[in-house]
């Protein structure tokens, strides 16, 4: 079977699950192909014997996205694929081009319009039920997704599958010093919510003085949090081998502003850490009783929730083997990436007898 993923994000969650869904595909011996701009993706796809094609599309819709749509349109027709996997909303303007002729998936990864506002994201809502007569299947990484996604008119026939991390290369590690620490991992942009973190660090010190707080990751607000210089926080950049801070966590930390099924949280599950964080989509559903989820955008119940666990190691250790178990049995790579291929599988082979 020929498959053409689709994605404009070429790094974090998406980029990682894209990569780990083309593998498996290719593993069962399908032949396989990667559309996105150049990046990590790019680099690691290629590595893997996985062929891709340069998709130069930007992040956001914008002056150059008929250009986009025109060349992703070129692309499908010299490869003719017997699935099309659009991944994020970005992608997912390639309905424009498949219009349901050929086998078309659906992942947004997160909703346009949750993270749009205003005007823009009714716009984002319209376009999302709109697309559903060109989408043969929606697949959504949590329940919370595709509620969402209902609540704004999406009909698409639909299956939740929830992402996945590698339970055998993220493995718990004893914590190497005694110093209260918290992590935070992922893209500092504004739904990210890092500076949400911030405005609540203070507070966590007033109750743990000799806490700290490590900040993994790099991107468009970086500069400007980094200038707050606030005590006790370290910012780290960009690392591919973030398995190394989160044995450094008593707590990780995920303040999100939105999410579909965040990857962050698995992670520090699978490496038995505690996690915390302000309830976005997914969240409950990953960690059950793995940390504490605490109102959104409230940065005094985040800082309380947090302090809690760095002055009782026991607290935290003990909602990290919780987490690790629940890792294993419920999101491991291996189980995300059998369904996606099933339902791949049946979709080809249900469109093929219509």
């Amino acid at each position: 079977m020929k498959v053409v993923h689709v994605t404009q994000p070429v790094e974090a969650g998406v980029a990682v699950v894209v990569l780990a869904l083309a593998k498996a595909q290719q593993q069962r011996g399908w032949e396989v192909t990667i559309a996105c701009p150049p990046g990590w993706l790019a680099d690691e796809a290629r590595t893997s014997g996985i062929p891709v094609h340069l998709w130069h599309a930007t992040r956001s819709p914008g002056p150059r996205t008929a250009r986009e749509l025109l060349d992703l349109r070129k692309a499908l027709r010299k490869l003719q694929p017997d699935l099309v996997h659009l991944h994020s909303s970005k992608a997912g303007l390639g309905r424009l081009v498949t219009r349901g002729k050929t086998p078309t998936v659906f992942q947004p990864h997160l909703w346009s319009f949750r993270i749009a506002e205003g005007l823009l994201s009714r716009v984002c809502r319209r376009w999302e039920a709109l697309a559903s007569r060109w989408t043969h299947l929606l697949v959504c990484v949590s329940d919370d997704e595709l509620k969402a996604g209902r609540g704004a008119g999406v009909t698409a026939p639909a299956a939740v599958v929830c992402n996945g991390v590698d339970t055998q290369q993220l493995h718990p590690e004893p914590k190497e010093d005694d110093t209260p620490t918290a992590v935070c991992v992922g893209r500092v942009a504004r739904q990210k919510g890092q500076d949400l973190l911030l405005q609540a660090w203070p507070q966590v010190l007033a109750a743990v003085p000799d806490a700290q707080l490590l900040i993994v990751g790099d991107g468009p607000m970086a500069a400007t949090l980094q200038a707050t210089k606030h005590p006790q926080v370290h910012w780290l950049g960009h690392s591919d081998t973030v398995a190394d801070f989160y044995a450094k966590a008593d707590v990780v930390v995920l303040p999100s502003r939105a999410e579909g099924m965040a990857l962050v949280p698995l992670e520090a599950m699978a490496c038995g850490r505690s996690v915390i964080a302000f309830e976005v989509e997914g969240v409950r559903q990953s960690l059950g009783d793995a940390g504490e989820v605490v109102p959104k955008n409230d940065t005094k119940a985040l800082a309380q929730a947090i302090a809690l666990r760095l002055a009782d190691p026991e607290l935290a250790g003990a909602e990290g083997k919780r987490g690790r178990l629940r890792a294993e049995t419920l999101f491991d790579r291996d189980r995300m990436t059998d369904q996606l291929v099933a339902l791949s599988r049946n979709l080809v082979s249900t469109e093929g007898r219509r």
